[in-house]
């Protein structure tokens, strides 16, 4: 008999998970491949229901979670592409997206849209900056 193989029944329920894998357990993923949105400020993709009852994991403070209007004007359903991020401290793909510093999850590429002003003002006091472009924009680089 193998004793090195992983046996399902043999793990401990008392047993603690990593910290890297609890971490990856709770990571906010798109539960449905239809109506998916980027948050204008930090890219992570979600569903609108999922903004509505959750808000932005890495942008707490712009109070989505339950407000419909504000998921609309801090999303945006205009995005290019889609990369998931597990490790987002140890992944170039992730320093290369400049969410390096969020949660694990997934990210849109590039994201399109304009925040209010208030918003922007909002985000720019906490020393923050903004992923979305303006419509038209042919800049690649990050709002700061």
């Amino acid at each position: 008999m193998d004793v090195d193989r992983y046996d399902d029944n043999a793990v401990d329920d008392g047993d603690a998970l990593p910290d890297k894998v609890q971490e990856l357990a709770e990571a906010s993923v798109p539960t449905s491949l239809k109506g998916v949105r980027a948050c204008m400020r930090c890219g992570l993709l979600k569903t609108l229901d999922q903004f509505l009852e959750y808000g932005c994991d890495n942008c707490p403070f712009l109070d989505m979670a339950g407000n419909h209007e504000r998921c609309n004007l801090c999303t945006t359903a205009f995005y290019e592409g889609q990369v998931a991020v597990m490790d987002p401290g140890e992944s170039w793909t992730a320093k290369w997206l400049r969410v390096d510093e969020f949660l694990p999850g997934v990210y849109a590429i590039a994201v399109t849209g304009q925040l209010d002003k208030d918003i922007e003002d909002e985000i720019a006091n906490r020393g923050g900056r903004w992923r979305c472009r303006p419509v038209g924009s042919d800049h690649n680089e990050a709002q700061s």
